[in-house]
């Protein structure tokens, strides 16, 4: 079993900033784990304490059974990709892959065999006496998995592995790496500041902001229901509409729009009012109604930006060939059970 267990961990630097602040985590054994979160949320720092390439000030790592918060990274069977797949530029592709089995003074023999294999699986059979300079970054991003799943690790750590790829070629490899974990079967936990990247491969995600977790779900549940007003306004590419609200007669009054409220509060309590662009409807009825400022083309439909009389923004997406004019008058009726609140005091959700 290759569970990872972190338990009470902490990393606090010299300076005082606490990288990491007091978190407890399980992944699953053989799950797809995703850390998600802005720059210098901790993220990174977690999957380098789980490593072994940094100390924790406090708490524990586990992988399966084993306590290895203390155990050095060349024994925690561990194999991590890097952002920018640390190949060796003077080794050939069959060398790089072989490294960490040379390493662990494994017979030359062994080591070219599960090379050439490893190789094969990955389509880098033709490639295999080039050098990473010869290579394209879908070539050696597949070299830097190769190396990684030829020592048949526990655990396979990716610290933002698709970032130095072009649009097309990291959609590819999304799909790649999706198949390829599931026939490995591996716990894998990868680092990424990219949500739609996160949605798309995680089984559940792990969103961070200053070292703690906001929101841990299915990539679904982080989506369709976001934990606080944070997690709303970061998950999504298309922004989630976070408009100021307040209760009156079990509905809520919202960009000058008297909508059925979904929770039960008291009159005059202040919210903070979520709705995706995507669960906005543009038809005839109970909704937010304004005029059309801004229409932004997304291919397959578009992000329409429509100003409401107290001078509110909202964002709708509509399909292709169905955007209103600028300065059209239209209105947004949110789908039934999408409309969230949250505290205007503390941006949590309400009704949880």
């Amino acid at each position: 079993m290759a569970q990872i267990t972190v338990a009470g961990l902490s990393t606090v630097y010299p300076n005082g900033v606490r990288a990491v602040d007091g978190l407890d985590l399980t992944v699953a054994d053989g799950e797809f784990f995703a850390l998600l979160g802005p720059s210098g949320c901790g993220k990174t720092t977690l999957l380098r304490t789980i490593a072994g390439l940094e100390q924790a000030t406090s708490g524990s790592v586990a992988i399966g059974p084993r306590d290895v918060t203390m155990v050095e990274p060349g024994k925690r069977n561990v194999a991590m990709v890097f952002q920018d797949y640390a190949l060796f530029p003077h080794m050939t592709v069959q060398e790089n892959i072989a490294y960490p089995m040379r390493v662990r003074k494994q017979p030359k023999a062994t080591q070219k065999e599960v090379a050439e294999r490893t190789a094969q699986s990955l389509s880098l059979g033709a490639l295999l006496e080039r050098r990473p300079g010869q290579l394209s970054g879908g070539q050696q991003q597949r070299v830097a998995l190769a190396r990684a799943v030829a020592i048949d690790a526990d655990v396979l750590l990716l610290d933002e592995p698709l970032s130095n790829l072009d649009a097309r070629l990291r959609l590819e490899a999304r799909t790649f790496l999706k198949r390829l974990q599931r026939e490995l079967g591996v716990t894998t936990v990868f680092v990424t500041h990219d949500q739609a990247e996160a949605l798309a491969l995680a089984d559940r995600i792990a969103v961070m902001e200053s070292g703690r977790i906001r929101q841990l779900g299915s990539p679904r549940e982080v989506f369709s229901r976001p934990t606080d007003t944070f997690v709303a306004n970061f998950i999504g590419s298309t922004p989630m509409n976070l408009l100021d609200g307040v209760i009156e007669g079990g509905h809520v009054l919202v960009a000058g729009a008297r909508l059925p409220s979904p929770l039960d509060l008291e009159d005059g309590t202040k919210v903070v009012v979520g709705v995706r662009p995507e669960y906005l409807a543009m038809e005839e009825g109970v909704g937010i109604t304004g005029t059309v400022s801004i229409v932004e083309n997304l291919g397959v439909g578009s992000l329409v930006t429509v100003e409401c009389p107290d001078g509110t923004l909202v964002g709708a997406t509509v399909r292709e060939q169905h955007e209103p004019a600028v300065g059209a008058s239209v209105t947004f009726v949110p789908e039934r059970g999408r409309l969230l609140l949250y505290s205007k005091e503390t941006g949590a959700i309400l009704g949880q």
